[in-house]
């Protein structure tokens, strides 16, 4: 899997924090902050899901992510939007992969990207989240095109 290294500014982002295993809680974020968007006829700049710990070291019930759209600094949450958070996603240098996703085999994909990113001579993975942009409505289409984003700094040799 080919990817670019990017620097990326901070990204506001509203949405709905989830706690338990990514594979169940995700969809079920993803089906609610669907809703919401519509409801409040919001227009995302983005869709986009941050995962906050790594599944080898977390159990699965206490795995964190945040389903969530992007929004401009002047946001403000609308009234009756119970539940749904502000926050940020941290700027700074990423390692960047894209990838199309069929039956819901998104850790696939995240699997391959996080072995070839390992065997990089010059970068290390560094502290902090990481996150997927949807692209497309994978609901509609029968896929989803993805780009995935993991925090990387320099090797110190």
């Amino acid at each position: 899997m080919s990817y670019t290294v990017k620097q990326c500014e901070k990204r506001r982002i509203a949405g709905f924090h989830l706690v338990g295993p990514w594979d169940e809680k995700v969809k079920q974020g993803f089906a609610q902050l669907s809703m919401w968007v519509d409801n409040k006829q919001i227009q995302p700049l983005e869709w986009i899901c941050v995962y906050y710990d790594n599944p080898d070291e977390v159990p699965a019930e206490k795995l964190r992510a945040d389903v969530a759209i992007t929004v401009d600094a002047a946001f403000q949450v609308p009234a009756n939007s119970e539940g749904v958070m502000t926050t940020e996603v941290p700027g700074g240098q990423y390692a960047v992969a894209q990838a199309r996703v069929y039956n819901e085999e998104f850790a696939a994909s995240w699997d391959r990207f996080f072995d070839e990113l390992l065997t990089d001579q010059a970068l290390q993975i560094a502290a902090g989240p990481c996150f997927e942009i949807y692209r497309n409505d994978g609901q509609r289409d029968g896929y989803w095109e993805i780009e995935m984003y993991i925090p990387v700094e320099s090797k110190v040799l």
